[in-house]
């Protein structure tokens, strides 16, 4: 492996993407890194709602029992949604957006709905609503008004598939970065046992209280210091209280992508007993008025300082 690391830095789904390259040739890898990219940039093209084009802007306008064909991004990133749904007891749900505008005023800031309001978002919420033929490649809704939203899982599927580009191109150890959020890790750096991540700050911190090594894993975070209390329990169908910050361990960047935003609206025990029955699955929390890091599965950490 070479002692060489090459960085480079590119904008997609709204944040910040860092590829870490530990390889010799530069120019290579350079446009190794490049290839991943554009891999990335096809994915936010198919399965953004933000772009009117795409596939899942396409749904979100459909009419009931109406199929429409899709392509092979989103049709992977609803199965593994639906995976997470059902794996988690219904706390990942990508059609959660309806609930969520009811509880936010047109600036962002929170607001309470009507029960009327209320009762109306939750009956265009639900993963049962949404219909997915893997064979046939294409998907229906059974309601009017369904809002999907893979903001939750795309940034994980994302790094899996250029992670996929970069070992193609034979690159042996990089490291890949969503935003912070999401971070994908694969060989190692040079000189470490793998790719060091910070793991574990909330609130002022300027700097993260541990350091893991990534080494064929993942880590996804989610939190309420950037965006405030953005994140619904799709179960209760209002928003999750009791924690400031989550982090999720998994081989797989979709899954772990996934699994902090459950395990944001999960009860500590539940989190406890999803890490106990999936052994490749680690979970830290970070519970509200409080600065104790509850870890579930296995962890190996050491002082980020």
């Amino acid at each position: 492996m070479s002692d060489t690391v090459h960085r480079f830095s590119h904008q997609a789904m709204a944040s910040p993407w860092e590829i870490l390259v530990a390889y010799d040739d530069a120019i290579y890898a350079g446009q190794a890194a490049q290839a991943a990219f554009e891999e990335v940039d096809r994915i936010e093209r198919e399965i953004s709602r933000f772009v009117a084009t795409s596939d899942v802007a396409q749904i979100n306008n459909l009419a009931p029992g109406v199929w429409a064909r899709v392509g092979e991004h989103a049709i992977e990133c609803l199965k593994a949604a639906e995976r997470a749904h059902a794996d988690t007891g219904g706390a990942f749900d990508v059609t959660i957006g309806p609930l969520l505008a009811c509880w936010r005023n047109p600036d962002r800031s929170p607001r309470t709905p009507s029960d009327a309001e209320w009762a109306a978002a939750r009956a265009r919420t639900g993963m049962r609503l949404i219909e997915v033929d893997m064979q046939e490649r294409r998907v229906r809704v059974h309601a009017a008004g369904i809002q999907v939203d893979l903001g939750g899982i795309g940034k994980g599927y994302a790094i899996d598939r250029a992670a996929e580009i970069l070992k193609e191109w034979d690159i042996g150890s990089g490291l890949i970065n969503a935003g912070d959020s999401s971070v994908y890790g694969y060989g190692r750096q040079p000189g470490q046992d793998g790719w060091p991540v910070g793991v574990g700050g909330v609130g002022e911190e300027t700097a993260a209280p541990y350091r893991l090594l990534l080494r064929g894993q993942s880590l996804s975070g989610s939190g309420v210091q950037v965006r405030g209390r953005h994140i619904m329990d799709p179960r209760t169908g209002r928003p999750a209280p009791g924690k400031r910050a989550v982090w999720a361990l998994h081989p797989s960047a979709t899954t772990a992508d996934a699994l902090s935003t459950a395990f944001f609206v999960m009860k500590p025990e539940e989190v406890a007993a999803y890490c106990r029955l999936h052994a490749d699955t680690s979970a830290m929390l970070v519970l509200e008025g409080g600065d104790e890091r509850l870890q579930y599965g296995t962890w190996t950490l050491c002082a980020a300082r």
